[in-house]
């Protein structure tokens, strides 16, 4: 990676910054020292140059600022015209985007008008002896780890949410701070309003009780869901019962799903396929129930316990009522 230094979009909303802003920079002020490279933010948005010294506080050496009412919606055509001029104007060696609803539809965009290469999806960025970097992401449905080298510049990648390392907050660290002027673009996207809030998200929860082949039926998640409330967490669930149609998506635990590292992690009946266990092995502490000791969750559990979770979990939820 040549020392031409590298660009964070800070994705924030509400002026509030998203998490993996400050995952994103720890893993950029890594390569920074290794390369002597400088570690810079873009952040968009209406009301948000208070948010800046949050990122510099985080790791960022300079923070370019595009704060206009026009810009208060996230509108990727208005911020792709934004972006990719940023990036044309700093030339980075690397950008960085995390892997969300807005980052996956804004990367594409820029790499596009830039005509550079974009890795999607990463769950690891490593330098290599020879300079190069490695990024890593799930192929195949999560079946197989692709390692991928971008031969263009600048490399460009998406970063799943907890797959890195928040660097530490240092209030102390002095910054840059500029205010960018903006370029407005006609555009047909149009606000007509705000939908419901979503359930907790399994990737931030500090308790995930997540179901497995264990589970009989789709209705017996109301017993997983009872424990998850009891220990104030969310439910989460393998991908076989996802695709079977008994629970969401956005309840999937594993590579081809969401990546989790809960403080307290329960496996009912969850066997451990090797896609689920690389997706949170890094919890702090692991339970497993199950009746099968030859799982291979077992093996990585702090707690393992041998037994029908029909009978295990309703033990549980009777100690923790007292």
């Amino acid at each position: 990676m040549e020392n031409k230094g590298v660009l964070i979009y800070a994705e924030q909303e509400g002026g509030k910054l998203h998490p993996i802003c400050f995952e994103l920079l720890g893993k950029g002020r890594e390569l920074a020292e290794k390369t002597g490279a400088t570690v810079s933010c873009a952040l968009l948005g209406s009301g948000v140059s208070d948010a800046a010294q949050e990122l510099v506080a985080y790791g960022a050496d300079t923070v370019y600022v595009y704060d206009d009412d026009s810009l208060a919606a996230f509108d990727p055509l208005a911020y792709k015209l934004n972006m990719a001029g940023l990036v044309r104007e700093v030339a980075p060696s690397l950008v960085l985007f995390g892997a969300t609803f807005a980052g996956k539809s804004l990367a594409p965009r820029v790499a596009t008008a830039l005509e550079a290469g974009l890795t999607s999806n990463c769950i690891s960025l490593e330098l290599q002896d020879d300079g190069s970097l490695l990024q890593t992401r799930p192929a195949f449905t999560g079946n197989f780890l692709a390692g991928i080298k971008t031969m263009s510049s600048p490399m460009m990648a998406t970063v799943r949410y907890r797959a890195l390392e928040s660097g530490p907050r240092d209030d102390s660290r002095k910054g840059a701070i500029i205010k960018k002027d903006i370029q407005t673009v006609q555009t047909t996207v149009k606000v007509l309003g705000k939908g419901l809030p979503k359930e907790a998200s399994i990737a931030a929860a500090d308790v995930v009780v997540c179901a497995g082949r264990g589970l009989k039926k789709a209705g017996d998640f109301a017993l997983v869901k009872e424990l998850a409330d009891a220990l104030g967490g969310v439910v989460g669930a393998t991908r076989p019962l996802v695709d079977d149609g008994w629970i969401g998506k956005d309840h999937q635990v594993g590579f081809s799903g969401t990546l989790v590292k809960p403080k307290l992690y329960v496996g009912c009946g969850v066997s451990g396929s090797s896609q689920h266990l690389a997706g949170m092995r890094d919890s702090g502490t692991i339970v497993a129930i199950n009746s099968d000791p030859s799982v291979s969750l077992f093996r990585i559990a702090d707690y393992s316990v041998v037994g029908d979770m029909y009978e295990v979990i309703p033990q549980m939820l009777k100690a923790l009522k007292k």
